[in-house]
């Protein structure tokens, strides 16, 4: 018995079908780009074609259905009655597909992803793992010379450490960014060389069995005017007061406001713009959400991160991001990195 499949079971009526990519992974441990999931009450089916089909035989649990090579198109032809679909994968040429079958199509949200959000034990800690290799590249990155390399240099280093310490891969592309650069959320490394006397901005994390971690570190590359290192001191103390804050309960909303009203009182106000964080697992972005506008309530056994920032367009950015498990009582913080300011070279 798949407990995963059990607990879908209990929130559906009639047929499921699934076609997120991370959903068929999440549920019967296949990865493929080419699949589908029926879950019924008696029965799950498993539907891809040719190419994947030998990998396929080694998924329990399952009645396994070989399809040509369009799948949906298969499957409009294969199912017939009432059928739920994943209304925020499927497309509308594809709805129109199933549709054309004769389906009577019913739109579900968030069905799986909502049973993601909340890890079991074993994906505890394969997450545990993920954050414990993190720990030691960013150990290494501090050793990297920084001052006049590029940020596209730097990025790579950090990347052959990730495989060096044992990730399958990255999570997403690395971001370095160092003085102005550091003031986009969401930079890319460019070929600008790091300068002296600048603060970088250096968010990553690599995957194991396909969870994420991600971490977000704010370096010094020499003594910094006051401004910079009070706005580090800043977001430190938005962090900490979320990290204080989280637990079961919760109402993520609440967690972002312990943080976004230590940056509001201070003279950084205005310039944390993004939420405070996000739900992390087989995707580096899950719920829950935590900001401004999120209606989800913090469960035992979500793994979020907690990223407060400040952005000072054209000057610098200062983030720092930890990932931790939410508990009855508090969190467990799989981040072991240090969160002092440290210079490198």
């Amino acid at each position: 018995m798949n407990p995963r499949i059990e607990r879908l079971r209990a929130l559906i009526e009639e047929p499921l079908l699934v076609t997120t990519p991370k959903n068929v992974v999440y549920l019967a441990g296949f990865d493929s780009s080419n699949a589908a999931l029926l879950v019924e009450q008696e029965r799950v089916q498993l539907f891809t074609d040719f190419r994947y089909i030998e990998a396929a035989r080694a998924v329990q649990g399952v009645e396994l259905v070989q399809t040509k090579r369009g799948v949906l198109g298969a499957l409009a032809e294969q199912l017939s009655g009432r059928i739920g679909f994943e209304a925020a994968n499927i497309v509308y040429a594809d709805f129109q597909t199933l549709e054309g079958g004769g389906l009577e199509l019913v739109p579900h949200i968030g069905l799986v992803e909502s049973l993601r959000a909340v890890k079991d034990e074993s994906e505890l800690e394969t997450l545990r793992h993920a954050c414990a290799i993190t720990d030691r590249a960013f150990e290494r990155l501090t050793e990297v010379r920084f001052v006049g390399r590029t940020e596209r240099e730097v990025s790579w280093d950090l990347t052959r450490i990730f495989h060096e310490e044992g990730g399958d891969g990255l999570a997403f592309e690395s971001i370095v960014g160092a003085g102005p650069t550091g003031a986009r959320p969401h930079a890319r490394a460019s070929d600008r060389p790091i300068e002296r006397g600048e603060l970088v901005v250096i968010d990553a994390g690599c995957t194991v069995d396909g969870y994420a971690s991600d971490y977000t570190r704010t370096f010094a590359t020499g003594p910094l005017d006051d401004e910079a290192k009070e706005a580090y001191l800043i977001v430190l103390s938005a962090q900490l007061a979320a990290l204080d804050t989280i637990r079961a309960g919760l109402p993520a909303i609440e967690a972002d406001q312990a943080a976004r009203r230590v940056v509001e009182e201070s003279p950084f106000a205005g310039t944390f713009g993004h939420g405070l964080g996000h739900g992390l697992g087989l995707d580096v972005h899950e719920r829950p959400t935590m900001s401004t506008e999120t209606q989800d309530v913090l469960a035992a056994g979500n793994v979020v991160t907690v990223e407060p920032g400040v952005y000072l367009p054209g000057r610098f950015g200062v983030r720092i991001e930890d990932d931790v498990v939410v508990t009855p009582d508090g969190i467990e913080n799989l981040t072991g990195f240090t969160k002092d300011l440290i210079a490198v070279n």
